[in-house]
């Protein structure tokens, strides 16, 4: 299957919120600090992934929990899977964790890609992120990442696209590609690349440093352009 002009976008956000389940509030006492910093939650990326999707017209998918409950992004078996709020309950307990709370999202997301591919149209699926502007103590210093798999040819022509019509239209943003992380790293997108080939599915990652969010008219100017860019690679874009 060749990759049509407008394939269709579909947008999801894994770490939307910091909420806990009432059942395991007590788990999280006196943790609230934590809760609010970029380690409970991607601040900002609920609402740029809403506003994505609205002006696009695209499909939105979210959780409100925090990833310190368990972290959607990571696969089953990862360290990180768990924090250190849940690594302790029994293997029943996290088992049911999964079942109840990781499965559904990410079955979802699977089930509208399928629905797409099923007629045929390939998917654009972007996986909405956010990051510190310091971790570590080292400042990393630009504003976008574009996380993605280098060895698939559509990925890649999708995301250098991307990035020259950001430079266009956002020329004093810093954008690398496969930071601040790798984009074949484990996550939700490299989970859902072993399922789809590389001419249905194309999963990328957007990062988004967290000081954007710090001047509001700046921030929702930015979502709005980012929309804009979104918009016109779907109609416009044409593979190598």
């Amino acid at each position: 299957m060749e990759l049509p002009s407008s394939p269709e976008l579909i947008f999801s956000c894994e770490h939307a919120g910091n909420l806990i389940p009432n059942e395991y509030v007590f788990l999280f006492e006196g943790a609230e600090q934590i809760l609010n910093s970029h380690r409970g939650w991607d601040p900002g990326s609920f609402e740029l992934a809403q506003i994505l999707s609205e002006r696009t017209g695209s499909e939105l998918f979210t959780y409100s929990f925090t990833r310190l409950f368990i972290e959607l992004n990571r696969s089953i078996g990862h360290p990180k899977l768990f924090s250190e709020f849940t690594r302790s309950l029994s293997r029943t307990e996290k088992q049911a964790i999964i079942e109840k709370y990781y499965h559904p999202h990410r079955m979802r997301v699977a089930d509208a890609i399928n629905k797409n591919i099923s007629k045929n149209r390939p998917v654009i699926h972007i996986s909405v992120h956010t990051f510190t502007p310091i971790l570590d103590g080292k400042e990393r210093n630009f504003e976008i990442g574009l996380l993605y798999d280098s060895k698939r040819n559509h990925e890649k022509n999708v995301c250098r696209i991307w990035k020259s019509q950001i430079n266009e239209i956002l020329p004093d943003l810093r954008l690398r590609m496969n930071q601040p992380y790798k984009g074949i790293s484990d996550g939700f997108t490299t989970f859902l690349r072993k399922n789809f080939c590389e001419n249905s599915y194309l999963g990328i990652e957007l990062e988004v440093n967290q000081k954007l969010c710090e001047d509001r008219n700046k921030w929702l100017q930015f979502c709005t352009n980012m929309s804009a860019v979104l918009q016109n690679l779907r109609e416009n874009f044409k593979p190598d």
